[in-house]
């Protein structure tokens, strides 16, 4: 009998039709985690052959991407109307959903275009608050009622959202965030340098990312030889500029200097595309992620940071404590200082821990690639048109 390849489970299947998608949600040059994660999944759809028209969530900026269609700005005559007009001439809608994305109480608005959205429609819940307020919780059941199907992200949010929250489990389900570096198949290892280990943190600045708690430790390392470098890499984010200007980053270059970590701490506010920004993550020793909030079910930065094969020294927010159980990172308590730079000696003295940390890394990437993930989102797709007795054109 002669054998035969078996069939990918993630792989759209091959009738000869080309999916459409719609995805509703902020889109570059937008800078925030919701807009670079819906470019990467646009892209990964593109790449397993669908289409990707573009909702964009508020005005439309001065260079528009190609792929965005319409903008789903309140300020503008008829926006409503022809934002859901754009997502009912595809075939699938995926509606990206954060509290702070869209206009209203606690982004209420979405409700309005969810009622009118007549095609199959996918949720991506990147929030899923553990004490959420009688609102929120009010909002995100009406979205998943609306919804066709609910994707989560970790475990942790989905046994979150169907505890704390009345939804049709029937409906939910996960699948990984992707990672938008490429995965450590794709990459070459430096191998060891008689350089300083450089220690790396990377992403849109603002409170509640728990830098100076990463920078305490550093000041507490100055026995080890050579002393480590801390590269936090990044500008503040755009939010937290409207609100309050520079003054977290200023506050931290403060505490460096107050500690005497300064010189061993480089503040890095570049803006770097995806190769440059691979460069830099290869180019760390550690990634270390000291996040104090408890409800971040999701973090793009950790997964970016173990498809790259890197060693992960992070706080116990729910989407590390997850991921890294493994072995591919450390986890520590949040805001002790003491405690992160306990585990950051760690990993820079002792080899064979780091190694077996960077190899569990490796053997997690393959899944955490973007076609990986986009081919999970396409069979999701295609059971809700099977489900609503549609034919993709």
């Amino acid at each position: 009998m002669r054998s035969q390849t078996p069939p990918d489970p993630f792989a759209f299947p091959a009738n000869g039709s080309t999916r459409s998608f719609g995805i509703l949600s902020s889109f570059p040059p937008t800078a925030c985690g919701i807009a670079t994660f819906s470019a990467a999944l646009a892209a990964g759809l593109i790449a397993e052959g669908s289409t990707v028209d573009v909702v964009r969530c508020g005005a439309a900026p001065p260079m528009e991407d190609a792929l965005v269609l319409a903008s789903l700005d309140e300020s503008a005559s008829g926006g409503l109307d022809v934002a859901v007009d754009a997502l009912n001439r595809t075939d699938v809608a995926v509606i990206q959903h954060e509290y702070g994305l869209y206009g209203g109480a606690d982004g209420d608005a979405v409700l309005d275009v969810m009622a009118e959205v007549v095609v199959p429609s996918i949720v991506v819940a990147h929030t899923v608050v553990s004490e959420p307020s009688a609102h929120q919780r009010t909002v995100l059941e009406g979205v998943c009622d609306a919804a066709d199907a609910i994707v989560v992200m970790t475990s942790t949010a989905h046994g979150r959202l169907l505890a704390g929250y009345d939804v049709d489990s029937s409906k939910v389900t996960i699948i990984p965030h992707g990672a938008s570096t490429p995965t450590t198949g794709d990459l070459e290892d430096d191998g060891p340098t008689d350089r300083a280990p450089r220690l790396l943190t990377w992403g849109l600045l603002g409170p509640g990312k728990g830098i100076e708690w990463a920078i305490d430790a550093i000041a507490s390392l100055h026995r080890l030889r050579p002393r480590p470098n801390y590269v936090i890499a990044g500008a503040t984010h755009p939010k937290v500029i409207a609100q309050s200007g520079e003054a977290y980053r200023e506050m931290l270059i403060r505490r460096a200097w107050s500690s005497r970590a300064a010189p061993f701490v480089t503040f890095d506010g570049v803006y770097r595309d995806l190769a440059a920004l691979t460069q830099l993550i290869h180019s760390a020793d550690l990634v270390v992620l000291p996040y104090d909030s408890e409800d971040q079910v999701t973090s793009g930065v950790l997964v970016d940071a173990v498809a790259a094969g890197r060693p992960v020294v992070s706080t116990a927010f729910p989407h590390a404590v997850e991921l890294l159980s493994t072995g591919a990172g450390s986890v520590v308590p949040q805001r002790d200082p003491v405690a992160l730079a306990a585990a950051i000696r760690m990993v820079l003295t002792d080899r064979d821990l780091a190694a077996s940390m960077a190899a569990e890394a490796r053997r997690l990437a393959p899944g955490l690639s973007w076609g990986a993930v986009a081919g999970r989102y396409g069979l999701l797709a295609e059971q809700l048109l099977a489900r609503h007795d549609r034919v993709p054109t």
